[in-house]
Formats: structure tokens, sequence, C-alpha cells
């Protein structure tokens, strides 16, 4: 983050006058929580993936790729983790910063997804996705979800 000082760190963007799409990093000694309030579910997982990128640097002038990302979850909150988790791993394990989510098919029962990125050299921040204070949940005026990971 540009300034480490700052606890609360609020932005939106995309986002047209009728649609709500924040999210905010809040600061854990060695944890980021991750809070995310959108107008739909997909949106709450595409903003998941624009604070990830963020979080690891963006992509740069890396080689364009696309990867398929698939997730079972038997829930909205183990959706969201295992979002995060399949994510962390391309970038852990290929070099892919996710950039942007072509397509999202959501099911009662997970997710499949093309993801637009760059192959980079992202830098290893994220330990885990942890499972400490996961939410995803409807609220007003659309849904909210939280994230806790281990850097």
């Amino acid at each position: 983050m540009a300034n480490r000082s700052e606890a609360i760190r609020t932005r939106g963007r995309r986002a047209r006058p009728e649609t709500l799409r924040v999210y905010r990093w809040v600061e854990h000694t060695a944890e980021l929580e991750l809070a995310i309030e959108a107008a739909s579910e997909g949106e709450v997982l595409e903003e998941a993936l624009d604070a990830l990128a963020e979080l690891l640097g963006g992509g740069g002038d890396g080689r364009p790729e696309t990867r398929r990302v698939v997730v079972a979850a038997s829930d909205r909150p183990a959706l969201l983790a295992g979002w995060l988790e399949e994510l962390v791993f391309l970038a852990e394990s290929e070099g892919f910063v996710p950039g942007a989510v072509r397509s999202m098919e959501l099911r009662d029962d997970g997710l499949e997804a093309s993801v637009s990125g760059v192959i980079g050299d992202p830098p290893p921040l994220v330990k885990a996705v942890t499972y400490h204070r996961l939410a995803f949940e409807a609220t007003p005026p659309g849904f909210a979800g939280r994230v806790v990971l281990d850097v």
C-alpha cells in the first residue's frame, strides 16, 4: 500500500451511479482483512479479484494470458475463500496476475470462470486465505464479503 499509516483504504471503480461496488483493506498484524460491498454476488467475487491484483502489484507489461478457474464450495463464504485460494495459487505457481473476470457462471455448489491477466513476477505476499471472520452474505443494498489473508 502506498501509505502504510493509512489503516483503512476505500476504493470503488467501474461503478455505474446506480451500482454499489466498494472494497477496503483493514490491516492486522501479519494479516490483511478484505471487506467487499457490491450489488451482486458476482461483483463481490470480481472485487475480490481486483483487490488481489492490486495487492500483487498489478500485472505490469507481462504476457497476456487467460485461465479457467473452477471452485467447488458448500456455501458462499467458502466460495469466496476458495476463489481467492485459486487465484493466489495461480500467482504463486505460474506467476499469473489476474486482471479481470471475462465470464463467470455461479452455481449453488461453486463457480466456473474465465480470468484474464498477465504472466509476471508477483511478490509472494499471501501465505494463506483464512476462514477467520469469513463472511459472504446479502446485505442492503446488495452483498458483502469479508476474508482475512495471512501475509
